[in-house]
């Protein structure tokens, strides 16, 4: 544990952070940082106030009911053909070129096309989603200056009118088990149903999270194979290490890197009293580091087992998407894998350039 100046602390270690997931003394809602931070009536605040992921029971068991639906067994299975197209699309418009960007032709374009399918997006309207995630999600980092803030904020306002118009005209149509958008709209958990705003941030989560996480898992995954290419050529001789290499993609270079809660009452965590109030930094790519937990654990190994790994959170907050995630990811990497020999890098790559989610902007490949 690390205290900090303004009265926080920092949490690295495995056992420490599985407390943070677990405990229900330990609070999701941001509402008196983000106002802080924001100011209260910013777009952004609205947004990351609303969202299901820094909201407590009531707001977010409603959220997670209705969002539920969507990401059911039968659901994701009935998905999967389209995400199998999606990826086989992608490959064959570069397999004669030999090269790709990684992430701007690849791993970005997998999860937008199949959040977006889920929400009903029209194809020719999703170019701008990329650059209102990275700028929203920008705008969480620790230290976000004014020029960050601004761009989240007109992101967040851009994205919300967009969102406005796309509901409007869905709410014209009855509801439909197969439209993640009509059982947003039409559907109720105890007799409620979504307010408008919650409805559109909620929106915005959605395609903000379905892209960040399996981008990054796809291209953090990638890279490791290529930093470490005893392992890929493990995965390719014996696809059946395919699921255990996708976890260990997403414990060696966990997308989201940190999480935060706040200690509703007081709280003993590594030998010492926490009160009631402090805020609690969780140091999540630390702690799937942890040595405790996970034997070498610098070392990337494909059929790493057991992992329990925390990339995506724990407890009532786990991800509501990991299943989503991970189906994505085993396509998109087990494909790209198989498919090109001689996966290499092909000049120099840009890392995403932020402390919370750890990824990259550009990584070229090539392969013979």
């Amino acid at each position: 544990m690390k205290r900090l100046p303004d009265g926080s602390v920092f949490l690295s270690r495995y056992a420490d952070v599985a407390v943070c997931y677990r405990d229900p003394r330990m609070r999701s809602d941001k509402k008196a940082e983000f106002g802080a931070k924001f100011g209260v009536d910013s777009p952004l605040y609205r947004h990351h106030t609303t969202s299901l992921v820094f909201n407590d029971p009531p707001l977010h068991t409603r959220v997670r009911k209705l969002l539920a639906a969507a990401f059911t067994p039968r659901a994701l299975a009935a998905l999967q053909p389209r995400i199998e197209a999606v990826v086989d699309g992608l490959l064959d418009a570069h397999a004669e070129r030999g090269c790709m960007d990684l992430v701007e032709d690849f791993a970005f374009r997998l999860p937008v096309e199949v959040i977006c399918d889920m929400l009903g997006v029209p194809k020719g309207e999703r170019s701008p989603f990329r650059r209102y995630s990275l700028a929203i999600l920008g705008a969480l980092e620790p230290v976000a200056g004014p020029d960050r803030q601004e761009a989240g904020n007109a992101a967040v306002a851009e994205f919300s009118a967009y969102l406005d118009s796309l509901v409007a005209d869905r709410r014209k149509r009855p509801a439909d088990d197969h439209d993640i958008l009509g059982t947003l709209i039409h559907g109720e958990v105890d007799g409620e149903r979504l307010t408008q705003e919650e409805l559109v941030q909620n929106c915005i989560f959605l395609l903000n999270a379905g892209h960040e996480t399996t981008t990054n898992l796809i291209g953090n995954t990638i890279d490791a194979l290529l930093r470490f290419p005893d392992e890929l050529r493990r995965l390719k001789a014996d696809p059946g290490v395919l699921k255990t290499c996708i976890e260990e993609g997403l414990r060696f270079e966990s997308s989201n890197q940190l999480g935060n809660r706040r200690l509703s009452t007081d709280l003993e965590i590594c030998g010492e009293m926490l009160t009631a109030g402090t805020y609690i930094h969780i140091g999540i790519g630390a702690a799937n580091r942890d040595p405790a937990q996970f034997p070498d654990p610098d070392r990337f190994d494909a059929g790493r087992e057991p992992n329990r790994h925390f990339a995506f959170g724990s407890g009532v907050h786990m991800c509501l998407g990991a299943v989503l995630a991970r189906l994505e990811g085993t396509i998109a990497i087990g494909r790209l894998v198989h498919r090109f020999s001689g996966l290499a890098r092909n000049g120099p790559v840009e890392r995403g350039g932020r402390a919370r989610f750890r990824g990259f902007n550009r990584y070229p490949i090539a392969w013979r």
